[in-house]
């Protein structure tokens, strides 16, 4: 079908956005489809749970760089944003992973709420498990979707998580 991992033509970012092009559009009946769905969907979740991550670790640095720049009279820096790719760890080592825009700053603007407790943990969980369970079910497909997060459930005890429902034309016909 494609490699998801080696190309000598591509660089790794147009690669990785190939990738999740063209999984968005295969169809789901045959076997190699859903073996790649679930690779896709296993790289997406850590491209996620990183970025949530990020977005939490880059706006305690932001809050740092304000609060100097205040105190220097100096002008805001600029506030960080989510990045479209990510590398991150696969069975066969480092990859590329690729996410639209507007789901990853969805995940980094969580992540950045969480930092600054505008959230709570159990919030932050449900929220991007909306996300991703929008990107696993709706985007990739898959026949169920992943926990994100898991780092964070582990620490609170969180334990919930409920599939919303599957609406008719959402392409799992």
């Amino acid at each position: 079908m494609f490699n998801l991992f080696k190309s000598s033509e591509q660089d790794d970012h147009e690669r990785a956005k190939a990738v999740w092009e063209k999984i968005i559009e295969v169809p789901r009946e045959n076997r190699e489809a859903r073996s790649m769905r679930m690779r896709v969907g296993l790289l997406s979740r850590t491209f996620l749970d990183k970025t949530f991550v990020a977005g939490a670790e880059q706006t305690e640095a932001y809050e740092v760089s304000v609060a100097l720049a205040i105190t220097q009279a100096k002008p805001r820096p600029e506030a960080p944003l989510a990045t479209e790719y990510q590398t991150v760890q696969s069975t066969s080592g480092p990859v590329v992973a690729y996410l639209p825009e507007e789901y990853a700053q969805e995940a980094f603007s969580l992540g950045a709420l969480y930092q600054k407790t505008e959230i709570t943990a159990e919030q932050a969980i449900s929220a991007m498990q909306t996300l991703a369970d929008k990107i696993f079910l709706q985007d990739i497909k898959m026949d169920q979707p992943l926990e994100v997060l898991q780092f964070l459930r582990d620490e609170v005890g969180f334990t919930a998580h409920t599939l919303p429902p599957v609406e008719e034309g959402d392409g799992n016909d």
